[in-house]
């Protein structure tokens, strides 16, 4: 946005900044906010804070500097502050769980490792964080984030010091740092949609299954190899021979991968998704049942059953869902789900395929927002960042669904 949009915008700021930053307890922290939010709306190649300062009528390095560094205002409430008002508004059909990766030079900034990097497509020097995001075919906003920190990080407890990384926070994988986000938004009272997921996600069958325990639904993808068995496959009792602990049931038939699953039988559907500005979105999709099998849900499967005694062998049923295009020799995308196979396709391939929604995000963000301009190395710092990066994006999304709204008179 040009400096007089911005400026024009001062009244309608005003009031976004005295709502979700209510919870900042000091005056000037709320100015210097709002005065950090203009910076990220307004054009300019980078949105560190020097550049903004010096595009800013009323930028002040130092101030901002100190705002962003060393306040201590705790950025939680300001995004479920956040959460709640884009959740109203956009009334989300799905939860996009997906990390990104912010490449970065050195090892002094707080989080970075040699890992896989997605904004390179390789492994590299890069910080990554976990994110949510609320969804539906036309809008999208990220609801909540965290800073993965790897395992080399857990440990030294010199650059722990010196990037301020808080005494509790050690080492998690992603899949615990994306149930700890679903978890904090669903305490928060919000509806907790349909979850989707990436493969990079969807292949962990206890992620799946914690999301099950928690009474939720999820569409996500997952890796063609994973293994299950046929609807009609069941257990048998093995004799026992009266040495040792009972044997348990088992299945005639070793399980075998999902690809095994479609065959020239397969009966696969045209399914319209989307209405995209290259025209209509459309494949070809089928609908299976199937028993997942793996170490997890036969574990699952016992203990849901009240142990190993108890367990009569029957693995649950889910849902799979296929594409495979029509001018393709076979599959291209798996999804696996706990809704019931009855479900209407459309629903579960929008669901599926709205993951897309995310990379319009991370377009603004990244782009248009500054989301990875952070060149602090302090855990705070970075927090900080990513929470008023989330709020311009939210003020943007809410003007954009509904501008009378939120257009001064």
């Amino acid at each position: 946005m040009r400096l007089g949009e911005v400026e024009r915008l001062r009244g309608e700021l005003a009031g976004f900044v005295a709502d979700v930053f209510a919870s900042l307890p000091r005056r000037d922290q709320r100015r210097w906010g709002g005065c950090y939010l203009r910076g990220l709306m307004l054009d300019g190649r980078r949105k560190s804070i020097q550049p903004m300062a010096e595009r800013l009528p009323d930028g002040n390095m130092q101030a901002l500097q100190q705002f962003l560094n060393q306040s201590p205002w705790d950025p939680l409430p300001v995004r479920r502050r956040i959460a709640e008002r884009l959740s109203e508004v956009i009334a989300p059909e799905v939860w996009v769980i997906d990390d990104v990766s912010f490449p970065k030079c050195g090892t002094a900034s707080v989080g970075v490792a040699r890992q896989y990097c997605g904004a390179l497509g390789k492994r590299a020097n890069c910080q990554v964080a976990v994110s949510v995001h609320a969804a539906t075919d036309t809008a999208s906003c990220p609801l909540e984030w965290e800073l993965f920190l790897p395992e080399e990080w857990a440990d030294d407890d010199r650059r722990r010091r010196r990037a301020g990384v808080p005494d509790e926070v050690r080492y998690v994988s992603k899949g615990r740092l994306a149930l700890g986000l679903l978890d904090r938004l669903a305490a928060q009272g919000l509806v907790v949609p349909v979850i989707v997921a990436d493969a990079g996600y969807g292949r962990s069958v206890s992620f799946r299954l914690e999301l099950e325990e928690r009474g939720w639904s999820y569409v996500m993808a997952v890796d063609p190899k994973e293994i299950a068995r046929p609807v009609a496959a069941e257990p048998f009792q093995p004799a026992y021979g009266g040495l040792g602990p009972p044997t348990l049931p088992r299945y005639r038939e070793p399980a075998r991968p999902l690809t095994s699953f479609i065959t020239s039988d397969t009966s696969f559907e045209e399914v319209v998704w989307r209405q995209g500005s290259k025209g209509r979105m459309t494949s070809r999709f089928a609908v299976i049942e199937v028993r997942p099998s793996g170490k997890e849900a036969c574990r699952t499967a016992q203990e849901q059953a009240g142990g190993r005694s108890s367990w009569d062998g029957v693995l649950p049923l889910r849902t799979l869902l296929v594409e495979q295009p029509e001018d393709t020799d076979g599959p291209t995308g798996y999804w696996m789900t706990n809704l019931p196979a009855t479900t209407p396709i459309t629903d579960l391939v929008r669901w599926a395929k709205m993951r897309w929604r995310i990379e319009h995000d991370y377009r603004e963000l990244k782009h248009g927002l500054g989301l990875d301009h952070f060149e602090g190395r302090t855990w705070r710092g970075w927090h900080h960042h990513v929470t008023l990066v989330t709020a311009a994006q939210a003020l943007l999304t809410l003007r954009r669904l509904d501008p009378k709204a939120h257009t001064p008179a």
